[in-house]
């Protein structure tokens, strides 16, 4: 009888749903009957990337077949990674988007490769069998608890037999023995597999694999008016990817044209592979800020504050992130020399260091994009992390301190940051205080060096960006190790020459100056340097001069020899009255150990005084060149093989 009524039910419950769906018509109504499309999943391939320094351009194609009406497509496992605002859909035809969206997938992980999920499960093993070894440790120590808290013989009124004695000792000696060795075998296995276990988790860093992360989905909805396949292809942007240039500068002799190779180091994490894609490397950066600065008139005003500056300076550079760098050194140092105590700290975190005396630093960069350098009364600056070496000039600070109001009037210029106030009486502060003030001024100090150049403040490069077209195909894992890509070579014509500045550093450097350098779409980067066949060390590369030639320092000759002694009899120091008179005359001593000519360039200094009680006289230059504003002494020599060469200057 149950079974009867069960079946009543069902079909009483399937023709009443099917009465109530049955289409009928609607005779008093003029509603639209909504129609609801099916979302179709399509599967989509990545063609080309267009990376560039800062991000990445993923264009994907796939056959979408739309009915007539309106279809919609979902694009799923992408990268989570995507700006919204640059997805571009083309291929449609006939066809027109009514709208895209996109969003997060929290369901759906990233897939990682084949040799990180091989690693991933080699890693699970081990730690299964560690557990398993654990509790087998665990089990042995526990039996021998029991053996030696059962090690009494008999009772108070039985006496045991001296055979059963031996027979249970021999028995606890033996199966102790046996427990101890066992648990020294089993954790010898287990520190071996500890062992293999820390090693698999210093590949996992090595390989930058992460925690699974969430996908990026597309939905796509499209209306046609007739059933069609349209070949789409999708457009977007994705930040965690990019590529900075490495060169490789080789000089077989000075007298030959130097082979410059351009590398492209492309990284990303977008968390999608790119596998056997056409790559597209660009020299733009689509983060770049293209809104053009607007220059306002600047007020100055009596204020019982200090005045700020509040529309600094921007200095032009293109330095871009290198994921690669863990330490970087290098040197702070101003217009006039280097500053000692200068403050170097990785932005964003606590770690940071101070420059020696010679404005000297090194400073490891486990994480972080950005290093912040400052010093007291200077301009602070945020570069990126992009090479291991990286010098950096401080500009002074461009504020101005201002008059403080008194009863008494306070008189106070200050010259050194470019502006000076006027002098200032306490009957004019009674005409500012009152509005009748008619002839107090704040002006400019036109003779205050200001640290600018003319091409510092506007470098219009946005629209002379450069696409390299990759011949081969790549595939670049989601894991952010670099792929090395030679993008373009060089022979580039040369004027090879020697340099040495002993009063620095007593080496001798070789040097190539290119002309016409701008025509190859440098970037600034690290090179390696290779001369006569053999790495020579590094060095960096900046186009961003604004020199006629770009010189390069292709390293140290350690066959050129120079050395600058002050003589003896020049040490002398005498007074005439109050004043002090000290005489320094300084030897330089040259020596060319090739077998060829050489070309160099020789640099040294007379000391500029910026006080008026100290006075430089009596300068003999001998046939150097002399420049009286910078005190630099310049020769220009060609000095033969084996041949010593002696300047003096005083």
């Amino acid at each position: 009888m149950k079974k009867i009524t069960l079946l009543i039910c069902i079909v009483f419950n399937y023709a009443f749903a099917k009465a109530y769906n049955e289409p009928k018509e609607l005779a008093c109504t003029n509603a639209p009957i909504e129609v609801y499309s099916a979302e179709n999943t399509i599967t989509s391939k990545i063609s080309l990337v267009t990376v560039y320094l800062n991000g990445a351009q993923v264009e994907r194609e796939s056959n979408a077949t739309v009915k007539d009406g309106t279809t919609t497509f979902i694009f799923d496992n992408l990268s989570n990674t995507i700006d919204e605002n640059s997805i571009q859909v083309s291929g449609l035809g006939e066809a027109s988007i009514l709208s895209i969206n996109y969003g997060i997938d929290y369901l759906t992980k990233q897939k990682n490769t084949e040799a990180v999920e091989a690693l991933q499960k080699e890693k699970k093993e081990i730690e299964f069998r560690i557990k398993k070894l654990n509790n087998l440790i665990v089990g042995l120590q526990k039996e021998e608890e029991v053996i030696n808290l059962n090690q009494k013989l008999g009772s108070t009124t039985q006496q045991v037999s001296l055979e059963k004695v031996k027979a249970l000792a021999t028995y606890y000696r033996e199966r102790v023995t046996a427990i101890k060795n066992e648990v020294l075998d089993t954790e010898q296995k287990r520190y071996e597999l500890q062992v293999k276990n820390q090693d698999l988790t210093k590949q996992f860093n090595e390989l930058n694999i992460t925690e699974e992360k969430s996908t990026g989905k597309i939905t796509l909805k499209i209306n046609s008016e007739r059933q069609t396949t349209l070949q789409l292809k999708l457009k977007y942007n994705v930040a965690n990817a990019g590529w900075y240039p490495i060169y490789d500068l080789k000089a077989k002799t000075i007298d030959a044209p130097l082979n410059l190779a351009y590398k492209a180091h492309v990284y990303q994490t977008t968390g999608t592979s790119w596998k056997d894609v056409s790559l597209v490397i660009s020299t733009g950066d689509p983060n770049t800020n293209n809104t053009k600065p607007e220059v306002n008139t600047k007020y100055l005003q009596f204020v019982n504050n200090y005045y700020r500056n509040t529309s600094r300076r921007t200095k032009a550079h293109n330095y871009k992130y290198n994921p690669t760098v863990k330490r970087v050194t290098g040197i702070i140092q101003e217009t006039g020399g280097s500053l000692p105590g200068a403050t170097v700290v990785v932005k964003g975190t606590n770690i940071g260091t101070q420059t020696d005396f010679d404005g000297r630093y090194t400073i490891d960069v486990p994480r972080g994009k950005e290093l912040v350098y400052s010093y007291e009364g200077y301009e602070t600056q945020e570069l990126p992390i992009y090479a291991n070496t990286m010098n950096v000039t401080l500009d002074i600070s461009a504020s101005l301190e201002a008059v403080v109001v008194s009863a008494q009037g306070i008189k106070r210029e200050r010259k050194a940051l470019g502006y000076a106030v006027s002098e200032v009486s306490s009957g004019d502060i009674e005409r500012v205080l009152s509005g009748k003030a008619s002839g107090i001024a704040v002006t400019e100090n036109t003779s205050a060096p200001v640290n600018y150049t003319a091409t510092g403040d506007i470098k219009l490069d946005g629209l002379t960006t450069t696409r390299f077209e990759i011949k081969k195909k790549y595939s670049i894992p989601s894991d952010g190790d670099v792929t090395v890509i030679e993008v373009d070579t060089f022979k580039i014509p040369a004027t090879y020459q020697y340099f040495a500045a002993p009063i620095i550093n007593e080496n001798v450097f070789l040097t190539a100056s290119i002309k016409d350098w701008a025509q190859y779409s440098l970037l600034p980067g690290e090179a390696n340097i290779y001369f006569e066949g053999s790495f020579s060390g590094k060095t960096f590369i900046d186009p961003l001069a604004t020199t006629e030639e770009l010189t390069v320092s292709l390293g140290v000759d350690p066959n050129v020899a120079v050395e600058r002694e002050q003589l003896d009899n020049f040490k002398a120091t005498s007074f005439i009255g109050s004043q002090r008179i000290v005489a320094n005359k300084y030897e330089i001593k040259i020596k060319n150990n090739k077998a060829t000519n050489i070309n160099i360039k020789l640099v040294d200094r007379i000391p500029k005084s910026q006080n008026k009680e100290i006075k430089v006289d009596d300068v003999e230059t001998g046939e150097a060149v002399y420049d009286k504003e910078t005190g630099s002494l310049k020769w220009t020599l060609n000095i033969a093989p084996n041949t010593p060469i002696e300047k003096r200057c005083s």
